[in-house]
């Protein structure tokens, strides 16, 4: 065996944005050298994305820095986060319809995640993802770096990389694309992004206004969405210092002078301030997947390979669960026990979840895009019905897009080539509603122990083995056995508090370093080739035999690929 070439780094990753932080982090905790390159400085006063949903907070759990991004929050963690629909703000305004505790974001305990979500700007996500980086030692960030070329041979990326209007070359074993909707890897790979774009167009106005939480009577919010006889627009407080957002539905060509902004705002509203305009610009919605994630070493993680509308906040949170994904798999392959299969995994398994997601993005944009009735303000019976009428619409259509558990934490890795499949037809999927399950593909259920500490808590850095009190420890010290033989790092955990059947559904789980279920049965057998990327998974091979069969590891791993 001849030994690898040094190489400057492990993974080059070129963006510093929520998605290449993630990558970085799940990379940088377990000792990978990596390098992230960005070309801008972040923050600046107008967020991108303002929801961290639940499953991103228990990422932020796992890497220990959930309570500071509770320390973020602008307002306090306990400010509702609540959606309110008014024909406008200020006087004179009618509520239509009210979504209270949107996304999960109360700070009370659930029994189906550890972690809230949390409504704070993209931004302040960013700050508190950047500092867990810097405080890895295997990482270095530099912000006036930008990607000039790469090309790759069969072991190495070698990536030129302007920094600060000096050309420097890196090499590494991966590159990563994290760049964005304007992706430069995305360019390099060959790939193209297909389907819709621009199906809608919105403004974003960040402004100073002293005063205004306090000029209405609606009562503390996330979001007022505006719907009156001036058009359609959203309005809510973002940060300290008495800032807010202005989101008006624009026409294709208009745009706003600060001047402009300013007066829309009081028209809008009916509240007359003094309005200080901190930024405005226009973006689009779009709905767009690359035809490929990769080539050879070069990776796309985020918006470089799948832009959705923001009706659900899920776009930023897709691409730090792409960074996960991604990270832990990169990581494992170079540190040896992770196969072939694994960083090919990526994909598989990525893409299938974004269609999904995209697609309840969609779906929630044309509900925003109904037409309004002309005399939606008026006082009068006519105006009565017609603001009942809408009112009813949007409560009976517009949960999906503010309460999206099912979606958040209900999609599976269905069909994953790393994944032990079972029997059956997956689970009914509902975006509103979430209903654990141990499945093999999807989320580990969650469940509090009696200490109040998470079962979540309990998972180990890599794969752990979760047994119920009552397991084998014959079996227990097999997958341990096997796990040596492998070179895969394993934890066991046994809790003894809960009700292992009626939350797992059989005496053994094995869990991925993404919380996701790799296998579960009642008798251990070997999995390891198949879960650490060794050897594909068969859908029809490797589904009940591997959950209930008796017979030996080496029996079991050589009928399936034989089968």
């Amino acid at each position: 065996m001849t030994t690898p070439t040094q190489l400057d780094y492990d993974v080059i990753i070129v963006g510093a944005g929520p998605a290449g932080l993630a990558t970085a982090i799940e990379l940088g905790i377990r000792n990978i050298r990596v390098l992230v390159v960005e070309q801008n400085e972040r923050g600046g006063v107008s967020p991108r994305a303002k929801t961290t949903n639940v499953r991103t907070r228990t990422h932020l759990r796992r890497w220990g820095i959930a309570y500071r991004l509770a320390a973020e929050a602008p307002f306090g963690i306990d400010y509702p986060n609540n959606m309110v629909f008014v024909t406008r703000l200020g006087p004179g305004g009618h509520e239509l319809a009210r979504f209270e505790n949107a996304f999960d974001a109360a700070p009370v305990r659930s029994p189906l995640y550890p972690e809230h979500a949390q409504w704070i700007p993209q931004y302040a996500l960013e700050k508190v993802l950047l500092a867990k980086l810097r405080s890895l030692g295997s990482v270095a960030v530099r912000f006036d770096a930008r990607l000039n070329d790469a090309t790759q041979d069969g072991a190495q990326v070698s990536a030129l990389i302007d920094v600060a209007g000096s050309p420097m070359a890196v090499t590494a074993r991966y590159l990563v694309g994290a760049d964005g909707s304007r992706s430069r890897v995305r360019d390099l790979i060959g790939a193209r992004m297909e389907g819709r774009h621009g199906l809608a167009r919105s403004y974003n106005v960040i402004f100073r206004a002293p005063g205004l939480s306090k000029a209405h009577g609606f009562g503390p919010a996330a979001i007022y969405f505006q719907i009156g006889r001036d058009g359609f627009s959203g309005i809510g407080p973002m940060d300290r210092d008495d800032i807010w957002f202005f989101g008006p539905a624009l026409g294709p060509d208009e745009t706003l002078t600060p001047e402009q902004a300013a007066d829309m705002i009081r028209a809008r509203t009916g509240i007359d301030l003094p309005y200080e305009i901190l930024s405005a610009d226009a973006w689009y919605s779009n709905e767009l997947m690359a035809d490929r994630y990769s080539h050879g070493r070069m990776i796309l993680v985020g918006d470089a390979c799948h832009l959705h509308p923001p009706f659900g906040g899920y776009g930023m949170n897709m691409g730090i669960a792409d960074g996960v994904d991604l990270g832990w798999k990169i990581a494992a392959t170079l540190q040896g026990w992770g196969g072939p299969q694994l960083v090919a995994s990526y994909e598989a398994e990525r893409r299938p979840i974004h269609r999904k997601v995209l697609d309840e993005a969609v779906a929630n944009l044309a509900m925003a895009a109904s037409a309004l009735p002309a005399s939606i303000e008026d006082d009068t019976p006519q105006g009565v019905e017609q603001r009942r009428h809408l009112g009813a619409l949007v409560q009976k259509t517009k949960g999906r897009e503010f309460h999206t558990l099912g979606t958040v934490l209900g999609l599976g890795y269905e069909g994953s080539p790393i994944v032990c499949c079972e029997d059956g037809p997956p689970p009914l999927h509902d975006t509103e509603v979430y209903v654990p399950t141990a499945r093999p593909g999807y989320l580990l259920p969650h469940a509090w122990l009696e200490d109040g500490e998470s079962l979540y808590d309990c998972l180990g850095a890599e794969f752990t083995l979760i047994a119920a009190p009552d397991a084998s420890p014959e079996d227990i010290a097999r997958a341990q056995r096997d796990a040596a033989t492998h070179g895969v790092p394993l934890a066991v955990q046994q809790p003894q508090s809960i009700d292992f059947m009626d939350l797992i559904g059989a005496s053994l789980a094995l869990v991925r370093p993404d919380q996701h279920v790799a296998w579960r049965g009642d008798r251990w057998t070997d999995v390891f080739p198949v879960v650490a990327g060794w050897q594909a998974s068969r859908a029809a091979g490797m589904k009940q035999t591997l959950r209930e069969s008796s017979t030996s590891p080496a029996d079991e791993i050589g009928s399936a690929a034989n089968g």
